[in-house]
């Protein structure tokens, strides 16, 4: 007899649960204005070079064919970035570990947690030395999350495409 009106019981008590409602929660109203502003990337500065590189085609498939820097704008880069070290310019922000970023997005760039606006600046790789300046964009995570170079950039300072590249962060 317990046992009947134990389950009888659960049964009008889960049929309650039924019957109670949840009040809707309040979402507050979003000023489109506001929100906008929230959403959008602050604007690149008119100093960084990304744009200066045509993307690839869409049939491109080897690396060469990915990296649209020309010779011209590597070699401006690195000696931009050698004349900025031996006057000591450029604030060192720290050191990353870098992987290959989109391959499609032209330009000599990198995406760091270690900036949190556009600017300018240069990276050294910690291995052989060689630099390159470029663009510094920021990427979402602690200070200590790695960093992706760009195609053009991985080259210019010799590393290889597939390893993970510890280079020092400056910026101008």
């Amino acid at each position: 007899m317990k046992h009947v009106l134990l389950s009888m019981s659960l049964v009008a008590l889960l049929g309650a649960c039924a019957l109670v409602q949840v009040a809707d929660e309040a979402v507050p109203a979003v000023d489109a204005a506001e929100d906008a502003k929230t959403v959008r990337p602050n604007p690149r500065p008119e100093a960084l070079n990304t744009a200066a590189a045509p993307p690839p085609s869409a049939t491109a498939r080897t690396v060469a064919q990915f990296d649209t820097t020309s010779a011209d704008q590597k070699k401006a880069a690195v000696l931009a970035a050698e004349e900025k070290a031996a006057k000591g310019e450029g604030r060192a922000l720290g050191r990353t570990v870098a992987s290959l970023g989109d391959a499609a997005q032209p330009g000599l760039w990198i995406k760091t947690p270690l900036v949190s606006a556009p600017a300018t600046g240069r990276v050294v790789s910690a291995k052989n030395g060689k630099s390159v300046e470029l663009d510094l964009l920021p990427l979402d995570g602690p200070k200590t999350a790695g960093s992706q170079l760009s195609l053009a950039a991985l080259r210019v300072i010799d590393a290889p495409l597939t390893d993970l590249t510890e280079v020092d962060v400056f910026r101008n």
